[in-house]
C-alpha cells in the first residue's frame, strides 16, 4: 500500500521511511513513524506513547560494530540470494554457514564481499551477509556441493558463499 502513496509536502514517501524503520529495527531500536506537525507529538513520544505506527525491534541492541556493519551495509534494491528449506534451516537452527547447494536463486548483480540479503523461497528476510563470491559465480555454482566449485569456476577460495562468520540472522 506504501509503493502507491503520495505526498506533495514529503520527500522520499512512505517506502522510504517504512525501510528507515526497517534498519533501525534490524539494529534493536523502537520506531514510531508519526505526524510531526500534530501539537504535542513530541511530548507523546518523550512519555513513552507512540501516537502513529510503531515497529518493534526485531533483534537485541547488543550488535557488535561488525554485526551492525552487515546489518546496514548497503546492500541495494533487488539484491539477494534465495535459499531453500534446508539451507533456511542449517542458517537458522544450525547456525551454519550458507553453502552453494542451498542456494536457490540470485536476485541482482553484486561483488564479492558486498552485503547482500538472505531470503527463502517466500521472499521472506531472513539475514544478510558478506558473500565470498559474486553474483555471477554464485549463479553458477548454485545448487552445487562445495568441493564442485573449483571444477565449475576453475578455482575455489572458500567453500562457502557466506561464512558463518559474517552473516547475521533476523529472528
Amino acid at each position: 500500500m506504501a509503493a502507491h502513496s503520495s505526498s506533495r509536502l514529503g520527500l522520499g514517501g512512505m517506502i522510504s521511511k517504512i525501510e528507515a524503520a526497517r534498519r533501525a529495527t534490524d539494529a534493536g531500536a523502537h520506531v514510531c513513524i508519526c505526524n510531526g506537525k500534530r501539537p504535542g507529538v513530541l511530548n507523546d513520544l518523550f512519555a513513552g506513547r507512540c501516537p502513529g505506527t510503531l515497529f518493534i525491534p526485531q533483534r537485541s541492541p547488543d550488535l557488535s560494530s561488525r554485526e551492525r556493519w552487515i546489518v546496514f551495509g548497503k546492500s541495494g534494491v533487488n539484491k539477494w540470494i534465495i535459499v531453500d528449506e534446508g539451507a533456511k534451516k542449517a542458517l537458522i537452527e544450525g547456525k551454519k554457514s550458507l553453502l552453494p547447494v542451498g542456494v536457490r536463486d540470485v536476485q541482482g548483480a553484486f561483488e564479492r564481499g558486498d552485503v547482500v540479503e538472505i531470503r527463502d523461497a517466500s521472499g521472506a528476510r531472513l539475514g544478510k551477509g558478506l558473500v565470498n563470491y559474486d553474483s555471477e559465480d554464485i549463479r553458477k555454482i548454485m545448487g552445487a556441493k562445495s568441493d564442485a566449485i573449483e571444477k565449475i569456476l576453475g578455482q575455489k577460495e572458500y567453500d562457502e558463499v557466506i561464512h558463518r562468520d559474517n552473516l547475521i540472522i533476523f529472528p
